[in-house]
């Protein structure tokens, strides 16, 4: 019933869409869907690479099923534990109950303690090898990429990577499942909202592991998420690299919280302003409407970023509030900050979003701007010099 999919003559993709999930981990939208990536080695021993999300059990089966027929999985490699990929454990041991199940030290304890599988396991360490037959699995440890239990696997023979969630993205695989059969832009966006978000705290580990798989020769690299790369390696590996240094380019991100239009009307100032002044990539938010998983993704592109809120209650806005917990818990790093506020009665706004850019050691840029009441003439300037300020710190950056 289904026609396998090759990496190689006896490597095969055997992933699942998942088309009807609202919410990724049941926080970050996913209007484009996910993929769910396994794979299966068929060789004088068949091995599985993970598994998939337990909604997509049936048809998962079936693509292994229609490569395999009836032999037994000899081995299921977990690379990475989370349930969207070890989901499907417990059945495929039922299914096969001799299989030998392959992690590390820190993948066997959460075999057991979320499906109480003890037995018929293997423990690797770092450089361990396993021979299928033609084939070799080599081991390396990834931890915090993005679990502490995480581990890539590689196959020496076809020289295919298989990196768990590392260089996965949003969005399901529509037909084209390798990156030469759609166009690449396509996934680029998605690939940095999955990172900033599901990734984007571990630069330093991301980094330790870049370095680590940096001497492999490697053909295609087979993530748990999103297409198999082959033809765009070098520059997937390379947009990683850049996300996990928190390099980003000359552009700005202005994410205001505005209950009647009155921060609104300063952070649109401060974004013409920008615009007059030579910036071309200005990215507006409401973050009450914006999803921060789209507005984080956008911070981790460009270098520059307004913030603006009113108070409330004597702290941020609610939205804001949120947004720049998550910013602060992720550590992100390297940005350039302007600060608007505005309120009604007592000021907290601008003094909190200092705090936030101090505790982040980002650059404060020009002067912050709070106004009370609705925006008058000589706070509508103070915008407009902010605006200014924020693109001539970034031009600065052009030599």
């Amino acid at each position: 019933m289904y026609k396998p999919v090759k990496l190689t003559d006896s490597v095969y993709y055997v992933g699942v869409n998942d088309r009807r999930t609202h919410l990724f981990e049941n926080m970050w939208p996913i209007d484009r869907g996910v993929a769910y990536n396994s794979y299966v080695i068929d060789d004088e021993k068949v091995a599985l690479i993970d598994s998939v999300e337990i909604g997509q059990v049936e048809k998962y089966l079936k693509k292994i099923k229609a490569i395999i027929g009836d032999k037994e999985i000899d081995y299921l490699i977990v690379n990475h534990m989370e349930p969207d990929h070890g989901g499907s454990i417990d059945i495929i041991k039922k299914m096969y109950p001799n299989i030998q199940i392959v992690g590390n030290k820190k993948t066997l304890p959460m075999l057991e303690g979320y499906f109480g599988i003890s037995d018929n396991t293997i423990e690797v360490k770092e450089g361990d090898t396993l021979s299928l037959g033609k084939h070799t699995l080599n081991f390396y440890m990834v931890p915090m990429v993005h679990w502490p239990e995480t581990m890539v696997t590689f196959e020496s023979t076809e020289k295919i990577l298989f990196s768990a969630d590392a260089f996965g993205t949003f969005g399901t695989l529509d037909g084209g499942i390798f990156d030469d059969e759609f166009e690449f832009d396509y996934y680029r966006d998605e690939m940095r909202r999955y990172y900033s978000n599901i990734v984007g705290k571990y630069g330093s580990p991301v980094q330790k592991a870049l370095s680590k798989l940096g001497g492999l020769e490697i053909n295609m690299i087979a993530s748990t998420h999103g297409p198999i790369w082959r033809n765009y390696i070098s520059e997937v590996i390379s947009m990683y690299d850049r996300w996990s240094k928190y390099e980003t380019e000359e552009g700005v991100v202005v994410a205001y919280a505005s209950m009647y239009g009155n921060t609104e009307e300063m952070a649109e100032a401060v974004a013409r302003e920008l615009a007059e002044n030579g910036i071309k990539h200005i990215r507006v938010h409401d973050v009450s409407k914006s999803h921060a998983s789209f507005i984080i993704s956008d911070i981790f592109k460009y270098k520059g970023l307004i913030l603006a809120s009113p108070t409330y209650c004597n702290e941020l806005h609610p939205n804001m509030e949120s947004l720049t917990t998550k910013l602060v818990h992720m550590g992100v790093q390297n940005h350039y900050l302007g600060i608007l506020g505005s309120f009604s009665w007592a000021g907290a706004a601008v003094k909190k979003l200092t705090a936030v850019g101090e505790e982040l050691n980002w650059e404060l840029v020009g002067e912050s701007v709070e106004e009370k009441h609705a925006l008058k003439a000589d706070k509508y300037e103070a915008c407009l010099a902010l605006g200014k300020a924020m693109a001539d710190r970034l031009k600065a950056d052009r030599s």
